[in-house]
């Protein structure tokens, strides 16, 4: 969904767009633009996959080369257009609904034989970044949705999948709206197949990959029905069988980060500033920053130094139930949880500071230099002692930060950082 304002008359209007179709050659997009109130109860009144009846749409001519280039190409020459005031949506019931229309669902708009493999998009790399693409692939695991907001005060989501076949064990595709990602928490890994028409695919040069990003031109068919999707459907259930496939949840954990890769400086100053003129569609961003740290409150109470975390797939647990959600589907037997660092500190730099910085897990254990066992051992003097070589140290301080949330009212901040590695070198010490 879209919002623009108008300046001469200073009102917003909305825009909602979709893609129909009732044959297995005809589709055709239909938008509407209209009042916030109606936009919404528009987008909200149906989902991917239902059978509606929309009654008096106004039928214009497309522009293809300026239309097209945002939205699913479609064999029509013409669009729909919805007025708030004329057309109507009807959305139809499970009993009104024509079964020739639902067997629809299961095919691709594109040419069936028309894809890249896996495989094909990693062995051709960085020629194929920016590249607009079909894919067939299965779904290893669907990743939570995670929220953010925008400068802007917008809401926004980004829900990240991660897809195999018989030339690549894993790969990533990122959905940001919300009717991909309500989609792919349908799908059920390793029983899924997807054909994905015209998503972009880009270079993640941080995490030395080929990555796949749902955008507004792609149409998502679930579990197709052809010939190729068959074959891969067999592979699916083979490897499965087979025992050779790795669980979703450990794939959803595994985000290695080429830290040689990291090259880009940043002073406290300017990250802060690209966070204020980030978009919604933000892509996690690593760097350096030479600084120190400011804030470690480590001598203090224990509860808000160490988190509990799964033993399957090192997320944090809630602390209520002590229980994973991630993991859920796994009996309690199977796993277990273990005491980890997740410890807030401040970074500063000569232009500013940054507050509520993650330290943790295996990285805060590099930091501090013993293990979770080892400072649970330790007296308040031994932390107090190990709290101040690390404070005000110069320090070259790799960092992500992984997403732009709203944060918990005990946070009082609206950015949530994460360190991938600290101090990796002293430069020289500052004393107080």
């Amino acid at each position: 969904m879209l919002k623009r304002r108008l300046k001469d008359i200073g009102t917003e209007r909305y825009t909602f767009s979709f893609t129909i179709r009732d044959s297995p050659t005809y589709f055709i997009n239909a938008q509407s633009w209209g009042r916030e109130e109606y936009i919404r109860s528009l987008s909200e009144s149906f989902r991917v996959g239902d059978c509606v009846t929309i009654e008096n749409p106004l039928i214009q001519s497309k522009e293809a080369e300026r239309e097209e280039k945002f939205n699913p190409v479609t064999p029509s020459g013409y669009k729909l257009l919805l007025s708030e005031n004329h057309s109507v949506v009807k959305t139809s019931s499970c009993y009104d609904t024509d079964t020739r229309l639902l067997s629809l669902l299961h095919l691709p708009v594109k040419n069936p034989q028309d894809y890249y493999s896996l495989g094909d998009i990693v062995a051709n790399g960085q020629s194929l970044h920016g590249r607009v693409l079909n894919m067939l692939a299965a779904v290893m695991a669907v990743g939570e949705p995670k929220y953010f907001m925008t400068s802007d005060k917008r809401k926004g989501q980004r829900c990240e999948v991660k897809l195999y076949d018989e030339t690549e064990r894993s790969f990533p595709i990122v959905c940001w709206d919300n009717e991909s990602i309500q989609l792919a928490q349908s799908w059920i890994p390793q029983e899924t197949v997807i054909f994905a028409s015209d998503v972009r695919i880009n270079f993640d040069k941080f995490r030395n990959c080929m990555t796949a990003t749902v955008i507004s031109k792609t149409i998502i068919t679930t579990n197709p029905e052809t010939a190729e999707a068959n074959v891969l459907f067999s592979f699916i259930k083979e490897s499965a069988q087979a025992g050779a496939l790795p669980s979703p949840v450990k794939e959803l954990a595994n985000e290695t980060i080429n830290l040689e890769a990291v090259v880009e400086v940043y002073t406290v100053e300017q990250l802060k500033e690209k966070a204020l003129q980030s978009d919604e569609k933000l892509e996690p961003v690593h760097g350096i920053i030479y600084g120190y740290i400011s804030t470690l409150d480590i001598d203090e109470n224990v509860s808000r130094v160490l988190r509990n975390r799964c033993s399957i797939c090192r997320f944090i647990v809630s602390e209520a139930s002590n229980t994973c959600t991630f993991c859920s589907d796994i009996p309690p037997e199977a796993k277990s949880t273990f005491a980890s660092f997740d410890i807030l500190v401040d970074v500063t730099d000569h232009t500013g500071t940054l507050h509520s910085c993650y330290l943790s897990d295996c990285v805060a254990e590099e930091t501090l230099g013993c293990t979770v066992q080892e400072f649970l051992m330790m007296k308040e003097d031994q932390k107090t002692s190990l709290k101040w070589q690390l404070l005000l140290e110069r320090s070259k301080i790799y960092f992500k930060v992984q997403e732009f949330l709203m944060m918990k009212e005990d946070q009082k901040t609206s950015l949530k950082w994460q360190l991938l590695l600290e101090r990796s070198k002293i430069y020289f010490k500052v004393g107080i």
